[in-house]
């Protein structure tokens, strides 16, 4: 019986021959589904295990080296990091809406970098990630707004217009209501030329906005206008401000009519006192009060 069983074939020679005793090629079994052997000398096949972590592992290969260059000590790696992510954004779209809550851990850090390049680099990037992702950046939504908004009083000229572009990518391809929210909270940290383009962006937004959900202008927009009548919006008095602001105004009366007109009648008596007179048989305008900006 011992004789037997040492003279038995190993399943490594069974798979090499044939029965006639002839060699075959061996066949490559595939990882998941492999063959053993018993005490007894039947041949098991075990059942599919460990594919996806191996693959999960493969995937997340590029995001370990895109984390690792965006945190480099130096600004040349950091911007082959936000060129990788420009990269992955083309080509693994869905691996990168995926995680995109932890790799705006390391990459809204770009967004803010003490080196200029780095950052008008990431912006220009956020510009144009913004209209290949699209929603899929509704997560990040409040951090790639603030991103951009702080950016929009630098003094270097590429990294302001950068932040432009990037805000106007966000008004084309972001959800508008949830976009008039953040710009709106933000725009109470914000001063200068920064809080003027933050308005415009809001204005364009109002007609859009208010068709879907008037609650939303009305909480987030109209308290914007407020503050221009309040003059608390800037500590600069100049015809820029009376632009933006007549716009955010026309544009609220646009699609609010005399309504807007009753909202600022219960607002503080410095809102009341500015607004008399501002409405006109063809539409709403500001009365001379508002030329003290």
């Amino acid at each position: 019986m011992e004789n037997q069983k040492a003279e038995r074939p190993s399943v490594k020679n069974l798979a090499k021959k044939g029965s006639d005793g002839s060699k075959k090629p061996q066949a490559t079994l595939p990882s998941s589904n492999r063959v053993e052997s018993t005490s007894d000398g039947r041949l098991l096949h075990r059942a599919k295990v460990q594919v996806t972590l191996p693959r999960a592992v493969e995937e997340m290969k590029p995001l370990q080296k895109l984390y690792h260059l965006l945190e480099a000590k130096e600004f040349q790696i950091r911007m082959e990091g936000v060129a990788l992510l420009l990269e992955l954004c083309k080509t693994r779209p869905q691996l990168i809406s995926t995680n995109i809550t932890q790799i705006f851990d390391y990459f809204d850090l770009r967004l803010c970098d003490t080196h200029k390049r780095v950052k008008q680099k990431a912006l220009d990037v956020l510009a144009e990630i913004i209209g290949l992702l699209e929603d899929a950046l509704s997560p990040v939504i409040i951090r790639l707004v603030e991103g951009i908004t702080k950016n929009l009083n630098s003094k270097d000229p590429g990294v302001r217009a950068a932040a432009v572009r990037a805000l106007e990518g966000s008004i084309a391809h972001l959800d508008k209501v949830s976009l008039m929210k953040e710009l709106s909270n933000q725009r109470r940290q914000l001063s200068g030329e920064a809080l003027l383009v933050v308005t415009e962006c809001i204005t364009v937004l109002v007609e859009w906005v208010y068709a879907r959900s008037p609650e939303v202008v009305e909480r987030y927009a109209l308290p914007v206008l407020w503050s221009f009548l309040e003059n608390k919006a800037l500590p600069v008095r100049s015809a820029s401000v009376r632009t933006v602001a007549t716009k955010l105004a026309l544009a609220l009366y646009e699609v609010m009519g005399t309504k807007l007109k009753k909202c600022a009648a219960s607002k503080p008596p410095r809102v009341q006192e500015t607004s008399p007179n501002f409405w006109a048989a063809e539409g709403f305008m500001f009365s001379r009060k508002m030329t003290k900006f």
